[in-house]
């Protein structure tokens, strides 16, 4: 048995609070935590002392591009909106190489890792073929060099592209090749008139092959409902796999009236919403010099309507957004800002554990029942110190072996 010394443990990340010990401190249970057979077996009440840890599960990103990550410094005349975006980034694919690739991808996953992430989901561009492309087996290669992280893979395909059924099923039967594969699609703008056909097309080969979704859906403040479609699609084919929508942003311009409908399909559906505040606040609003709207989705409303909602990194020094992180941290920081999350702060750390876990379709990772190698100390005080700061989040092996009754 072994005990480590004052310990807090975010409520939000327990499945039981009540049966784990310890005294409530704002947000945390605290006390000396236990550990016997691998596993957290509560806490103990003890005096404070001046230097408590917080413990909690490894990070999840949700939502990143390791093929796009780190290739701002060859691009010029950067700036602009998504579609400049868009094409800046499409004429850069003449430098991505399997090297090119390979370096850029590793680096990423050793950001993530240094980060604290034990899961990753990276969107990987498709292309006009059904095989796969280059940068599917360059990151399948060097996710083996990151073996204590899991790598999802999702292909993100134009939903026109999915309206041709063969095309769609022969891109879900690559995908189903690797035992991480996701199935994508995005979904942006109001003209694109294969959508629904495209939809029915995606769940029904997500179904026949067994794979997730996740969905580029919305990303712009405008008149775009998207998001509604994929709710419908959803529900009409009784799709039960995990189903993840990023960005929403237009679902802040709706009123409230057409809000709450799609909100409500949303919790029918089963469907989790990610924000991705670096890129979606860095692209969106362009309309009038210093932006007036904030190009982000209805977090808080999501949130109180009992959506689960995951923040995540998305671009990382591309064209799609200069700076970044990969670090949900860093995204989970920003959107407090952005998006007025109040504290305690703690409430929100699901949405880069729990809850991103769920949409990726594992298992969330909670502190009272799961093996105690899969979870991170950090030295911050507080769960406003966690996201305030940048203190490692590090297994239990990196930090001073606790005393041993």
């Amino acid at each position: 048995m072994t005990v480590l010394r004052d310990i807090l443990v975010p409520l939000s990340l327990l499945r039981d609070p009540a049966t784990f010990g310890g005294r409530t401190e704002g947000d945390c249970l605290r006390g000396d935590l236990t550990v016997k057979g691998g596993r957290a077996m509560g806490l103990t009440p003890v005096a404070p002392s001046q230097t408590p840890r917080i413990l909690m599960p490894a990070l999840v990103e949700a939502h990143c591009h390791l093929d796009k990550c780190h290739s701002i410094d060859r691009m010029k005349g950067i700036g602009g909106d998504l579609s400049a975006a868009i094409a800046a980034q499409t004429t850069d694919k003449q430098h991505w190489t399997a090297d090119d690739l390979r370096h850029r991808m590793t680096r990423g996953l050793r950001e993530l890792a240094a980060a604290g992430c034990a899961l990753t989901r990276s969107h990987i561009d498709w292309g006009t073929e059904p095989a796969p492309p280059l940068a599917w087996s360059v990151l399948q290669e060097a996710a083996t060099g990151f073996p204590d992280m899991t790598v999802q893979m999702a292909a993100l395909t134009s939903i026109s592209q999915l309206a041709d059924r063969e095309f769609c099923f022969a891109v879900a039967s690559h995908i189903a090749r690797h035992r991480a594969g996701v199935l994508g699609a995005f979904v942006l703008h109001h003209d694109q008139s294969d959508v629904n056909d495209g939809l029915a097309h995606v769940f029904a080969a997500a179904d026949r092959f067994g794979l997730a979704l996740d969905f580029h859906v919305d990303e712009g403040l405008g008149p775009y409902n998207g998001l509604e479609a994929i709710c419908d699609a959803a529900l009409a084919s009784r799709f039960e796999g995990p189903i993840l929508c990023g960005h929403a942003v237009s679902l802040i311009e709706h009123d409230t009236k057409t809000r709450d409908r799609i909100i409500d399909k949303l919790l029918r559906a089963n469907i989790s919403v990610c924000a991705l505040p670096t890129t979606n606040l860095y692209l969106q609003g362009r309309r009038y010099g210093t932006p007036r709207q904030r190009g982000l989705t209805c977090l808080r409303e999501l949130d109180a309507a009992g959506v689960p909602i995951v923040i995540a990194s998305d671009n990382v020094a591309d064209a799609f957004c200069p700076v970044g992180q990969h670090d949900p941290r860093a995204a989970l920081h920003l959107a407090c800002l952005a998006a007025h999350l109040d504290p305690p702060m703690g409430d929100w750390l699901p949405a880069i554990t729990l809850n991103a876990a769920r949409a990726l379709g594992q298992d969330p990772v909670h502190m009272d029942t799961t093996p105690i190698s899969q979870l991170r100390l950090c030295t911050a005080a507080s769960t406003a110190e966690l996201l305030a700061t940048r203190n490692p989040l590090l297994p239990l092996h990196h930090f001073e072996k606790a005393s041993t009754p």
